[in-house]
């Protein structure tokens, strides 16, 4: 147990929060003071009285899951960290925003020891919180057993105004109360303060009604500037155990030491100045230069020796649970690593040989489902799900099992939260111990951008399902239908995106985003059939290369690239074009990501230099100029309602009108 403070060596400990959160944003000329100084003594409640963690093993799989909601106000979490004993020195807090330091602007996971998720974008933090403790419970209630509690951990948030006021809070935070994760604590800094100045301007809603409408506990009126206080209130929240994750509403003042710009504004996101800060100094009685903690207020803040004898006692009681149940201790290993099981390969090869054994015509969003059912059997940390389209993006299968809100489940309904969603999905993936992925419709993935982006910052393994992807879903129309979007989720760094045409590809892409362990991958699917291509067992190889020539002929005059629903139809440009006496490859290339990361040997096999090329995709054309196109069939302007073979038609992407624009550019008139 920790030892008890007195409410001197609180403030004494909260104090050095403020001083080296003030001094790192004065040293950077940027940064935001105002939060840190802020929430420092709800920091030493916490951090002091009750995180379970160990600075020495920040990935100790038991650990609580601590996230800055309001990441802007980093300078707290490098600080606790800094004082608790993580791998965080000085010289790091003095570097504070600089190139290549550890005190980035933003904590940003895998950069900094102790960051669990990367935030800044508010409301974020919030939702990957709810993901981690919708991890913690699933885990909790599939790996533990009578006597062995060996998942029992809590996941903290702190939480500002602006993070309440971001529309992805309510979507996650309503989904956490309807799922009863009573092991999420959210601590709010309710300061009424953001940079336009005070929020009820702007803000004026009653937001412990609406975290009680939600099905949350609230703790009311907490003096945020009493460690002791809300120490009280986090130990009362632990112990109510109905099955409701807590809002804790603790009264602050931004700035809180600062005696002339404290509870203003203009705190926020500037530094102080040196005048204030001398101010500041005087004014919480803090003697010391910049930069210097002393030696008692280390004693007071140091987490090593209780976090090692914390996880000592927890790695006793797994020595225990694995001889008693060394199955399930071998799997949650595994699974909290990562790593895939060793019948993973064998599986997508057996799943490959059936799929071609069978040559079925489908739209590859059922491709895609029959892939999900095919490697679900040695994937037990599959964490399926849908933002309420399940039978339209079918990524449930066979053995799937939906999640209620008193019964486990491996299949999440979302409801219409597509941006909670894909943010709870990065949560999740962040907890470790599932591979999660849900679905929507491809038009939709830019309400979830930010959080996909996101997933693809950190380099965490989320897989995002996009299905209905074109003008080929039809009659719902161009709100629906999606253009620009496979093009623009291409464009976001380090994410890997798969358009399969085929059954085939659909299970390749499937594989190749599960064993991707350092970044997220977003899968896109046909609603319209795709017919099934014939290919080699080289041909399948090279899929996985992100493009293969699926077509082949001895002298090419002309190379047909294309995705997804469009190979097929390119494949019937090529016949058609050999009838006018014209040899073309016909290249599939279902991800172009994965394509430019090739060597340039294997691109100039692909794409033989020299030889004229035609891009074909359901969609902008802009992307497909970097492949030396000399034409690119598509379409730059948005769909229009009508069945689907109307609208391809109606927009050229049709055999004919294809073949008339090949004839064009090797300038040869019809036969």
């Amino acid at each position: 147990m920790p030892t008890k403070l007195t409410p001197e060596d609180s403030k004494l400990m909260a104090n050095a929060i403020r001083a080296l959160s003030m001094d790192a944003v004065q040293k950077a000329n940027s940064g935001h003071p105002g939060m840190p100084m802020g929430m420092a003594d709800i920091a030493v409640a916490l951090w002091h009285d009750h995180l379970k963690h160990n600075p020495k093993n920040p990935l100790w799989i038991d650990r609580d899951r601590f996230v800055l909601s309001n990441g802007h106000g980093s300078m707290l979490l490098y600080s606790v960290l800094h004082l608790t004993g993580y791998d965080l020195p000085m010289t790091e807090i003095e570097n504070f925003r600089q190139l290549h330091s550890k005190t980035a602007g933003h904590p940003e996971y895998r950069v900094t020891p102790g960051v669990e998720t990367t935030t800044g974008p508010l409301g974020q933090g919030i939702s990957n919180a709810v993901g981690m403790a919708l991890a913690e419970k699933l885990l909790a209630e599939e790996f533990n057993r009578p006597g062995h509690s060996i998942i029992n951990h809590y996941t903290y948030a702190f939480l500002g105004d602006g993070c309440l006021m971001e529309g992805i809070s309510h979507e996650a935070c309503s989904l956490a109360g309807t799922l009863g994760l009573s092991k999420l604590i959210a601590l709010w800094d309710d300061n009424g303060i953001s940079i336009d100045g005070r929020v009820v301007n702007w803000f004026s809603e009653d937001t412990p009604k609406r975290f009680e409408a939600y099905g949350w506990n609230v703790i009311r009126d907490i003096n945020g500037h009493d460690a002791q206080e809300v120490s009280n209130a986090i130990a009362y929240a632990k112990s109510m155990n109905n099955g409701k994750p807590t809002l804790i509403a603790c009264k602050t003042r931004i700035g809180e030491g600062s005696p002339n710009l404290a509870d203003t504004d203009k705190v926020h996101g500037a530094p102080l100045g040196a005048t204030e800060i001398a101010a500041t100094r005087e004014s919480i009685g803090w003697n010391y230069p910049p930069f210097t903690i002393p030696e008692e207020v280390y004693a007071l803040w140091d987490g090593k020796e209780m976090g090692a004898a914390t996880e000592i006692l927890w790695n006793l009681h797994f020595k225990e649970y694995q001889k008693e149940f060394p199955d399930l201790a071998s799997e949650l290993s595994r699974r909290m690593s990562g790593d895939l099981p060793e019948s993973f390969e064998a599986t997508v090869q057996a799943l490959l040989a059936n799929i071609s054994a069978k040559a079925e015509t489908i739209a590859t969003r059922k491709a895609s489902q029959n892939a999900i059912d095919g490697l679900a059997p040695v994937l037990p940390e599959f964490l399926g799900g849908s933002a309420d389209l399940t039978g339209s993006n079918l990524t449930n299968w066979s053995k799937s099992i939906s999640l209620r809100p008193n019964t486990w489940g491996n299949h999440i309904s979302y409801g219409v939260r597509e941006f909670g969603m894909s943010a709870i999905m990065n949560g999740v993936t962040l907890h470790g111990g599932y591979i999660p992925f849900g679905g929507t419709f491809l038009t939709f993935s830019d309400y979830s951008r930010n959080a996909l982006r996101m997933a693809a910052l950190m380099k965490i393994r989320s897989i995002f399902v996009f299905t209905h992807d074109s003008i080929g879903l039809g009659e719902d129309g161009p709100t629906h239908q999606a253009v620009e979007q496979t093009a623009s989720l291409r464009l976001i760094p380090n994410m890997d995106v798969w358009r399969p045409a085929d059954t085939t590809e659909s299970a390749v892409a499937w594989a190749s985003a599960v064993k991707r362990r350092r970044g997220p991958t977003s899968l896109i699917f046909s609603r319209q059939n795709c017919p099934y291509l014939e290919k080699s067992a080289e041909q399948i190889a090279n899929i996985e290369k992100g493009a293969y020539v699926l077509r082949s002929v001895k002298k090419p005059k002309l190379v047909l690239l294309a995705t997804g629903s469009e190979v097929g139809l390119a494949m019937h440009v090529a016949s058609a074009l050999e009838q006018q006496g014209i040899a073309a490859n016909v290249v599939s290339m279902p991800s172009t990501t994965t394509f430019d990361q090739q060597s340039s040997a294997y691109k100039a096999s692909v794409l033989p230099v020299g030889v004229p090329r035609i891009a074909i995709e359901a969609g902008v054309t802009d992307g497909w100029w970097k492949y030396g196109c000399a034409a690119v069939q598509g379409l730059d302007t948005f769909g229009e309602s009508a069945p689907a073979g109307v609208l391809y038609q109606y927009f050229g992407l049709t055999t004919e009108n294809i073949v008339k624009t090949a004839l064009d550019v090797l300038g040869v008139k019809a036969k």
